[in-house]
Formats: C-alpha cells, structure tokens, sequence
C-alpha cells in the first residue's frame, strides 16, 4: 500500500466511522454496532473503498486492539476485581462453562473440528464491559448491586476468554489439543499475569517519576507506551496473547496516582486507532454469503439464528446462578451478560487472521457479535427502569475511561 492510498483509507474509515457512530448513538445504541456498519457498507462486501486484507491495515487494527485493552485494564482497579465476591465469580464462571459447552456441541454437530468447536465456544464466552456499563451508566444503575456483579462477572469472563483465546491460538501454531497443553497454556497466561502485576505494580512508579522529570512532553504517555509494548511482546514470547499483556499493563497504571493523568493522554490516541479495529472488522463481512437463494444460505442462515439464541440463552442462565442473593434482579444480570461487544469481535478477527475462519463463517461469527450487542441494551432498558435521582445528579468524580466511553467516544 502506497502512501496515498493509506490515506485514503484512512479519510474513508475515520469518517464513517464518526458518521455512522453518531447515527447509532442518536438511536441509543453503541456507537461500535455503527462503526461495525460502517466496516460493512465501506468494505468488501459492498462499495469495496478499503481492503480489510491489506497489511498495513490489519497491523494497524492490531495496535487497536492493544491500545482497547489497555483502557480497559487502567479502569480496572484491581482490589476491586479481587472483591467482585462469590455472586460475581459464580457469574462468571456459569457465564464461561455454559456458552463454551453449547459453542461446542452446536459446532461439532455441524461437522466442525475440535479446535474450531473450542474457538466458537471461547467466543460465546466473552462478555462486553464497555457496551453493559454504558447502558447501565446511561440509566443511572452504575452503582446498583446488579451493575457491580455484572462488571465483577464480565472482567473475570473477559480474562478468562483471553485465556482460552491463547489456548486456542497455541493450537493454531502447532501443539496437540490435550488436557496438558491446555493446563501449560493457562499455567503460563496466569503466570504472566502474575509476574507482570507484581513486578509492573513495583516499576510503574519509579517509572512515572523519572517520566515527570523529563523536561521533553510526552513523558508520560511515552513511559505507558513502552510500558504496553514491552508486555504485549513478552506476552508473545511467553506463549500468551500479546493483547493480555496489554490489559495486564493498563492495570499496573491503574494503581498509579497517575492514572487519569495516563488516561487523558491515551484517550486521543485511541480515538484514531481503536475505531479503526472495528472498521476493519466489519468491512471483512460478506452480506451475500447469507443470501438465501444461493447455496447453502438458508443453513448459514440458521446457523446464525440458532448460535445467536444460544448466545443469548446461557449468559441470561448465568445471571441466575447466585440463587440465594435477595433483593437483586437475576435477569438484568443474566441480560447485562449478553453483549459480546469488543472482546468477541478480537476473538474473531483472530480466528479469520489464522485461518481458522472461512469468510463465510467469520461474516457469521460478527454478525452474532453484533447481534448481542444490539439485543442487550434493548433488554436492559426494559428490565430496568432509570434511576432519575441518580441521573439528576451531579457527578462530583467524572469518568471517562473506556467502559464509559467505548461505546459512546471510540469514534
């Protein structure tokens, strides 16, 4: 790719993606559902202004990616991940066994290998942290028990996802799916996150000190970025998924007294980089494959339906696992589980970069992403009704960060 058609690219994706982003807000959905239509309309499978396959794109969405989950991670306070209690983690874990055993049974009745099975279960099993929180904020609930148990839940669902993300990429490269491969893989995504918080938590400081005395700008924000490189690479070489040591390294600055100043600084840039993830993602969808007239359409077009009613079905059962908590409305929990959002989309553009996804099934796969994310918040705001005390008033302690902000300011 020349540098002019970089260009041109790049005017392509920023501009849908605002245009449609605001299109999809004005209608009181996520703003990533319209930078995922605008992917679609830009893309391949219609008007066709940018190659989703072209390299310097798809590295481009990858250093997305990382700077996502970094966000995500510096608004991850990890005492409070630590204190989520039993009701968020039997969430957590039902909201993980559940879509990863139907993901697998759907998959290998349809003739699917073991590993690709395991990929649509890992998945389902993904939980969006940003598209419930926005909802949840929008109706002043952010501090409801239910809202806590969902958050606690989804972080926990999304660092487990991320370990079987890496199970299923290790696969990929080479290594026999066995019950031993599988324990080294997690012993070694769980080591890392260990090491990297323990030693992180004790360099960030020193670190963030040295940064402010540097009489150059950008000390700051040069010192998390380092930071995020050099976690996401050792992830990589350690066996795991660079993008876990992304969100390991957002939540070392996260203990910091320099988190909203980090967070100030990041947020520029990821309103560049992050929705040209999504972009991409959505422009490598192919409508016509569910065509209904062509072959095979109709199956591929149940497929969709019956994964995305799966998708659906068990995380609202995982809402309903703490039977014995009172008081608490299970089914905004169990909905509040529903959307994919970002995670799921990370998990399928990675099948489709490895070759496990085919075009058809990768259009599939997103289509269901964005179906749950669409559903959720229709739910949620049926299910639970605002707050207006809440929301009338004033928010002393304003947040920014991506789980507010990743639906409503990626584009």
């Amino acid at each position: 790719m020349s540098l002019d058609q970089l260009l041109l690219a790049l005017l392509v994706i920023w501009v849908s993606a605002r245009a449609f982003g605001e299109i999809a807000e004005r209608m009181n959905q996520p703003a990533v559902l319209g930078e995922l239509v605008a992917g679609v309309v830009v893309g391949t499978g219609f008007l066709g202004w940018i190659d989703p396959h072209d390299e310097v794109l798809h590295l481009l969405a990858e250093m997305g990616v990382l700077i996502l989950l970094f966000e995500i991670g510096l608004e991850m306070r990890l005492p409070d991940l630590l204190r989520v209690g039993g009701a968020a983690t039997l969430v957590a874990l039902t909201g993980v066994v559940l879509p990863v055993a139907a993901g697998y049974a759907l998959a290998t009745a349809w003739g699917a290998t073991p590993v690709a099975a395991v990929f649509l279960g890992a998945t389902l099993a993904a939980t969006s942290v940003g598209v419930t929180a926005r909802v949840l904020r929008d109706l002043g609930r952010l501090a409801s028990t239910e809202a806590r148990v969902i958050l606690g839940a989804a972080v926990i669902d999304d660092v487990l996802g991320l370990v079987l993300l890496t199970l299923v990429t290790r696969v990929l490269a080479g290594e026999p799916l066995s019950a031993l491969v599988a324990l080294r893989i997690v012993t070694i995504a769980v080591a890392f996150l260990v090491a990297a918080l323990l030693i992180g938590r004790r360099l960030a400081p020193p670190a963030l000190r040295l940064a402010a005395r540097l009489h150059g700008r950008g000390g700051l924000i040069a010192a998390a970025a380092v930071t995020v490189c050099a976690f996401a690479f050792v992830a990589g070489q350690a066996g795991s998924a660079a993008i876990l040591g992304a969100f390991a390294a957002g939540l070392v600055f996260a203990e910091t007294d320099r988190r909203a100043d980090i967070e100030r600084d990041v947020r520029p840039i990821a309103y560049l980089f992050v929705p040209i993830f999504f972009v991409v993602v959505g422009a490598q969808v192919d409508l016509r494959a569910f065509n209904p007239l062509a072959p095979g359409g109709w199956r591929l077009l149940g497929g969709v339906l019956a994964v995305l009613a799966v998708a659906i079905a068990t995380k609202w059962a995982a809402g309903l696992a703490p039977f014995w908590l009172h008081g608490i409305r299970r089914n905004v929990v169990g909905v509040g589980m529903v959307p994919r959002g970002e995670v799921g989309l990370i998990f399928a553009q990675v099948g489709r970069s490895t070759g496990l996804l085919d075009a058809r099934q990768f259009s599939a796969l997103v289509l269901i992403v964005m179906g749950t994310t669409f559903v959720a918040p229709l739910l949620l705001r049926r299910l639970l009704p605002p707050d207006r005390d809440a929301l009338a008033r004033p928010d002393d302690t304003p947040r920014t960060g991506p789980v507010e902000r990743l639906v409503a300011g990626t584009s």
